[in-house]
């Protein structure tokens, strides 16, 4: 319901493949393993780019995350659905 919501509010990106329910990573897969085979039987060079944005969203401040989901009317209880995830976070590494 919250992802419904907020995809209303604010739309992802149509090349966006991540954090939605979708076979985006398996297409993503078989469109590689399709180019690798086809450079292989060509017998061509090939080169491939794998951009990780894992930290992302840590650049971003919380904050400005919850009042852009007010500017863009969002409803309340799903603001507050968000804020609570990023309330107290921390990370622990043993």
């Amino acid at each position: 319901i919250a992802t419904a919501r907020l995809i209303r509010a604010c739309p992802i990106n149509p090349q966006q493949w991540g954090f939605i329910c979708a076979s985006g990573y398996s297409e993503n897969l078989k469109l590689l393993k399709l180019v690798v085979r086809n450079a292989k039987r060509e017998q061509r060079d090939l080169g491939v780019v794998f951009v990780d944005i894992a930290k992302a969203f840590d650049t971003v401040c919380h904050q400005h995350i919850v009042e852009g989901l007010v500017q863009r009317g969002v409803d309340p209880h799903v603001i507050r659905l968000v804020s609570e995830m990023y309330r107290n976070i921390w990370t622990y590494i043993s």
